[in-house]
Formats: structure tokens, C-alpha cells, sequence
């Protein structure tokens, strides 16, 4: 080898070591189940967190962070992706059948790893998906950046459960014989929360919890300290979707999507941020953009599969920061309870679209009503008890909701019917369509049917469907239109030889409620008719919530007739629903009678204890 080779290649070496060793070191310190509603640094009623307050003085504090989805898998599959949920069918909570990555598509921390950093992840993943190998170098509860070798870039994920949802299943003796450290006669309740004893415990010990976990931030921060690390490691801090007090996580409210978010970046490392340390934004960033952000901070480019946009790092300005102004939210079936409800947000003003605006946010779900203040709730609901705001959580739901969320915090006050806001009701409206349409939203066909058709390779599904899916959405928004105008629509829809559409054109005459008494002929032909069991299902909860029949044993021929365990939840929904909010109808169901492959899965099996009582 001459002299001048020799020469290139060691200028080259020495020109990619440097690089390498320029390569931050990421962290994410990441809080489980809380909004930024319940911290001082971002909202007036919250707590003290000296160690997060500490990171943001030399930080950057994002205003306007968002989770997409309002629960943990969906929201940390959207996460590990930078791609959005319904586009891949990852939004369901917990996936009963889990997506397939192909075609090149991977979680971001692979591209990492490829790219020299060691990867570890401490402890919690929750994906909706069939985990790759190529992630994590180490993901277990002993996963640290010490163990990766000298002078390697490292991304490390920190999770804390101190405030799960969990925190919150205690019992009356518990409460009575734990004293908070936050005062509950002088703790903040929520407008449309009860000011009850209960209520009021439940938010000062959810503080309390949100003081524990500010202290393990801080232990983190340290760690990072003492091995000299500090002056080397961008550090996010945020929560990993809304609050776990009733009607947050698990619903599109900003309770439940609105985050705390913090960056700090080092003085060493000021070049990849456009915002000086110490600042505070209004800019919008969501889950779907904090891989891209975390590849961008590496130097690596980003998957063009990717939806997330970079909003630190390289060519990352205050110019495209201020581009980034809207968020979208996504929840479909959280547990045993079914719902689909999308939301957008640009500035102050929010829109959120029921697309089955008959199911009530209040249904039974057992994890959530392990909470007492659940249950309180809803006892003092059905005893009317309750004030106007109070008891809209138990109440049926408008197809569209729009706020501001500036003048209206928690969502009170739907503008959406006043006609001075029906300029940004449609133009919300627009946005949320073109949205489902562009990725497009899976869930246009129902969850059962994704498993069986779509989740080993989503894309390749949604690309090969985008048109029956756009045509599905334009059915769907029948429900916006006065009844007179959708009424003819809906009845030739109901004779589509598209199952899919008559799928649609039930739900929607469904949503118009008594109005649509008129078409009940036209449903009862339609179920004589119908071979599709589900839609013999959405026929029966027409023919209960709109025309007042009771139809328990029809429901319950259609629930034997089930095959997949995610088609009896949706039917099983139904029959809760009706049960507890519309004819009060009792269901005779016989365990023997229900497909074996079915009767084994634990929710339909909480969901039959549940209709038996």
C-alpha cells in the first residue's frame, strides 16, 4: 500500500471516528399515564417537579405535545414507528392480533443500531406489533447504557410507572387510612368531575404520584451525572399519553392526548435545535415525529415510510417548527370497549369526530371502573345526581364536537351546532377527512376483519383499498348531514351489494337515533336479508336504540354465530351498551353455545361475567 493510500484511508478513519464521536447520546425519561394538566410547569392546578422544572431551565418546554392516541400500546406503537396508527392497524388496545412489519419497514431504533448506537430500553414496550429482532441491544429491566461498549452513542429509554393507571385501583379503607401529602380539601377538581370526597382524594394522591415520579426523573438525571454524561445526552421527558382521573386516558380529550413534553440540549449540541436552551414553544409536535426527531438528532436520514416530521436537528428551523401546527388523535377499542372517534386540533380550536356516536363514553370497560371515582361517578349519574356538564360522559354523544380549547380547557362547550363557527367547522371537517383519506384509516373495516385480511402487510391493504376506504369515509359522513338529506341515501346503501357499505349505512342510520324511525322498515328488511353477521348485529342495535325493540335473542343468535374473538367484542359491546343505556334488556347468554375459539379470550370472557350480573 503507498504512502498516499495509507494517508487517505487514515484521514478517512480519523474523519469518521470524529464523526461517531460528535453522535449525541439520547434518552428518554418517559412517565406513564399523565397529562400536562397535573404539573405546574405546564398548567396552574398541577404540582411542584423541581427535577423536570430543573431540565427545562436549560431546556426547551414544548406547550403543545401530543400523544396520538389516548392509551399505551396504541400511542407507544405510534412512538416506535413514527408512523401513525389506523394507517397500520397498530391502534387497537391491546392488538388481539399483531401487525407484521415488511416491505423495509422496521421501529426506528434499528436504524440506530445499524448506525453504530447501542440501543437499551428499561423496561416497558406494549407494541401492537411483531417485535423485529433488530431493535433493542438489551430491553429489560436491567437495560442501561453502561453496558455498551467505550465511547459508543447510546439511546436509552427510562420508563416510570409510578403514576399508571393502576396507582388509582385503591379501595375505601385504603383511602381512609392513607394520608396524601397534597391537601384534598383544597385540590383542584375538574368542571366536569363531581367534588366529592372520592374525586377530591383521587387528584390529590394522583399529585402526590406525580411528585414520586418527578423524584425518579431526577435519580435518572443524576445517574446520567455522575458518569459524565450529562454535557454529551439530549434528554427528552414526557408522558406517554393523557391522565388516568376519569374520562383522560382512553378518550380524545386533551386531557387525554395533551403531554408534557422537555427537551434538554446540551451546550455542545445548541447547532441541532433552532430554539435557544431555556425557551418555551407553541409549536405542535405528536408521538408520530419523536423517531424521526430521534434519527434526525443521530445524523440518519429518515425513512421516507415514516409520517413523523423532525423537529429538532439537522435542517430543523424556527420556520418549520411554526409549520407544525395541528395534531390528530386516534381511539378505536380500548380493552373490551369498542368506540371510533378521531380528533384534529390546529391553534386553540379542536374537532372531534364520533363516528359511532351512540356508543357511550361512560360503558362499562373493567380495568377503568376498578377505580373508585369511576364508580362513584356512575352511581351518581344513574341516581341524577349530576349537573349538565357532569353527566355528558354517560350521555349519547354529538357525531361532531368543536372547542376551544383555550377559552375551554375540558371541553365543555360545543360550538359546533353555532353558526358563527361553522366556517372552522368545516374546515376542521376537510382536515380530518383528507387526513383518513391520505393514510387511509384502516379502521373503515372492522377490527376482526383487519386481522384476518390486513395485518401481515397493512400498507400493501391500505394502498389496495384507499378508494373503498375514501368511499366508506364519505358514507360515515352521512352522519353530519340533516336526517332528511342522508335518508334516501341511507336506504339504497342498505340494498349495496358492498357489505361494507351496508356495514356503514347501519351505523350511520343508527346515529340519528329517533329521527331515523322512518327507516325501520328498511333495517328490518335488511337483516331478513343480510348474510353478513355483523351487520345483522349493527341491524339489531338499529332496531333497539332507534325503533325500541327488544332484540336480546337476535343479538345473542348473532354472538353464537361468531367466529373470531374480535367479532364477538363488537357484538358483546353492543349488548352491553343496550343493556346499561338503551331498553335495560337482559341477555339469557349460554357459555356452551359460543364458538371454542372465542369463548377463551379474556375479555369476551369479562364481558359475559359482566352481562351476567
Amino acid at each position: 500500500m503507498n504512502k498516499s493510500v495509507r494517508l487517505f484511508l487514515m484521514v478517512n478513519l480519523f474523519t469518521f471516528t470524529i464523526a461517531k464521536a460528535q453522535q449525541p447520546n439520547i434518552v428518554w425519561i418517559v412517565s406513564e399515564d399523565n397529562s400536562k394538566h397535573y404539573m405546574k410547569l405546564f398548567d396552574e392546578h398541577g404540582v411542584a417537579t423541581p427535577n423536570v422544572e430543573g431540565l427545562a431551565k436549560d431546556g426547551i418546554v414544548f406547550d403543545r405535545a401530543f400523544s396520538n392516541a389516548a392509551v399505551c400500546s396504541a400511542a407507544r406503537s405510534t412512538l416506535i414507528l413514527s408512523t401513525y396508527g389506523p394507517k397500520m392497524a397498530t391502534h387497537y388496545h391491546r392488538a388481539e392480533g399483531k401487525v407484521t412489519l415488511v416491505n423495509g419497514q422496521d421501529m426506528f431504533p434499528a436504524y440506530l443500531r445499524k448506525a453504530g448506537y447501542y440501543t437499551a430500553n428499561n423496561a416497558k414496550e406494549d407494541y401492537n406489533i411483531n417485535k423485529p429482532d433488530d431493535v433493542w441491544d438489551d430491553s429489560s429491566k436491567k437495560a442501561s447504557w453502561t453496558n455498551r461498549k467505550s465511547g459508543q452513542p447510546f439511546f436509552y429509554v427510562y420508563n416510570i410507572e409510578t403514576t399508571h393507571e393502576g396507582r388509582l385501583h385503591f379501595t375505601k379503607e385504603q383511602m381512609n387510612s392513607t394520608k396524601t401529602i397534597t391537601d384534598p380539601t383544597s385540590v383542584f377538581v375538574q368542571p366536569n368531575h363531581p367534588k366529592t370526597d372520592i374525586f377530591r382524594y383521587s387528584n390529590a394522591y394522583y399529585r402526590d404520584k406525580i411528585v414520586q415520579m418527578d423524584k425518579e426523573v431526577g435519580e435518572v438525571i443524576e445517574k446520567l451525572k455522575k458518569d459524565g454524561l450529562y454535557d454529551n445526552t439530549i434528554i427528552f421527558y414526557y408522558g406517554d399519553h393523557g391522565g388516568i382521573l376519569p374520562a383522560s386516558k382512553g378518550y380524545l380529550y386533551e386531557t387525554g392526548l395533551h403531554v408534557p413534553l422537555v427537551v434538554h440540549v446540551p451546550e455542545k449540541y445548541k447547532n441541532l435545535s433552532p430554539l435557544a436552551q431555556g425557551t418555551r414553544t407553541n409549536s405542535f409536535v405528536s408521538f408520530v415525529d419523536f423517531g424521526a426527531t430521534v434519527l434526525n438528532l443521530a445524523g440518519i436520514e429518515v425513512p421516507k415510510v415514516m409520517d413523523g416530521k423532525p423537529f429538532l436537528g439537522k435542517n430543523t428551523t424556527t420556520k418549520t417548527l411554526d409549520k407544525k401546527d395541528e395534531t390528530f388523535g386516534y381511539a378505536d377499542r380500548f380493552d373490551e370497549k369498542y368506540d371510533m372517534v378521531r380528533s384534529v386540533r390546529k391553534d386553540n380550536i379542536k374537532y372531534i369526530r364520533n363516528f359511532e356516536p351512540f356508543n357511550v363514553n361512560g360503558l362499562m370497560n373493567a380495568y377503568r371502573y376498578k377505580q373508585l371515582a369511576y364508580q362513584e361517578w356512575e352511581a351518581l349519574y344513574k341516581q341524577g345526581k349530576l349537573n349538565k356538564d357532569q353527566s355528558r360522559f354517560f350521555e349519547v354523544k354529538p357525531a361532531e364536537e368543536l372547542y376551544d380549547v383555550i377559552k375551554d380547557p375540558y371541553e365543555l362547550n360545543n360550538l359546533a351546532a353555532l353558526p358563527d363557527h361553522q366556517s372552522d367547522l368545516k374546515k376542521m371537517r376537510k382536515e380530518l377527512n383528507c387526513w383518513m383519506e391520505s393514510m387511509p384509516d384502516l379502521s373503515f373495516y372492522p377490527e376482526f376483519y383487519l386481522i384476518e385480511n390486513a395485518i401481515q402487510n397493512p400498507l400493501e391493504f391500505g394502498k389496495k383499498h384507499k378508494k373503498n376506504i375514501r368511499n366508506y369515509i364519505k358514507i360515515a359522513n352521512l352522519e353530519v348531514l340533516d336526517f332528511e338529506k342522508a335518508s334516501p341515501k341511507i336506504k339504497k346503501l342498505l340494498q349495496s351489494e358492498d357489505k361494507w357499505e351496508r356495514y356503514w349505512a347501519l351505523i350511520v342510520a343508527t346515529s340519528f337515533g329517533d329521527e331515523a324511525k322512518t327507516l325501520t322498515t328498511a333495517v328490518q328488511t335488511s337483516l331478513a336479508l343480510e348474510t353478513e353477521n355483523i351487520n345483522k348485529l349493527r341491524a339489531a342495535e338499529f332496531l333497539s336504540i332507534v325503533a325500541h325493540q327488544n332484540t336480546a335473542q337476535d343479538i345473542t343468535a348473532i354472538l353464537y354465530a361468531a367466529k373470531s374473538d374480535t367479532e364477538a367484542l363488537l357484538i358483546l359491546n353492543a349488548a352491553v351498551l343496550l343493556k346499561d343505556y338503551y331498553q335495560k334488556m337482559p341477555f339469557a347468554i349460554d357459555r356452551t353455545k359460543i364458538d371454542k375459539k372465542v369463548i377463551t379470550n379474556k375479555l369476551v370472557e369479562q364481558r359475559l361475567d359482566y352481562i351476567k350480573k
